[in-house]
């Protein structure tokens, strides 16, 4: 019932709050209350990027390898799978950059009016002839063959210069 949704909702948040002691017991009432392993396991997925994000890229690494192990053994062996995880991600450093700049592209795509820009000529893949004498793929620069970092736009022109990480209200 919704204890179901209050139970995880704790588990979130003492993770986010950095709170391990608080975070294993969200665990361990949800786990010895009968809740499928593999769905505290999938939400443990979506922390990693979602509360975690860029500020430990391994956090993703661990959660995908938490679902995996509960997925190979199940319970109550994967009890302690899921414990090493949630302690890692409630000491594991936060941030929700990719998550908020995720968030401005969704908005930004959703307050456009009219047909989305075009993908520029440049970024365009050419595998014919045609598309070549269209000018598809024209004046892209392959970054590998540079030692510098190339000048190039990769956003289409209506949108050039658009910083999706800078702060926005959500």
């Amino acid at each position: 019932g919704e204890e179901h949704y209050n139970c995880i909702s704790a588990l979130h948040k003492s993770m986010r709050g950095s709170d391990e002691n608080a975070s294993l017991y969200w665990l361990a009432r949800m786990l010895e209350g009968g809740e499928d392993p593999l769905y505290v396991a999938r939400r443990l997925v979506r922390f990693a990027s979602e509360d975690i994000g860029l500020a430990d890229p391994l956090a993703l690494t661990q959660a995908v390898a938490a679902y995996q192990g509960c997925h190979f053994i199940g319970m109550p062996e994967c009890e302690v799978i899921l414990a090493q995880c949630v302690v890692y991600f409630a000491r594991a450093p936060k941030s929700i950059e990719v998550y908020r700049a995720y968030g401005n592209v969704k908005e930004c795509l959703r307050m456009h009016t009219g047909p989305l820009p075009p993908v520029p000529l440049h970024l365009r893949n050419a595998p014919t002839k045609l598309m070549k004498n269209l000018g598809y793929g024209k004046g892209y620069k392959y970054n590998p063959m540079y030692k510098e970092p190339v000048q190039q736009d990769y956003l289409p022109e209506e949108l050039k210069g658009a910083d999706f990480f800078k702060e926005r209200e959500i």
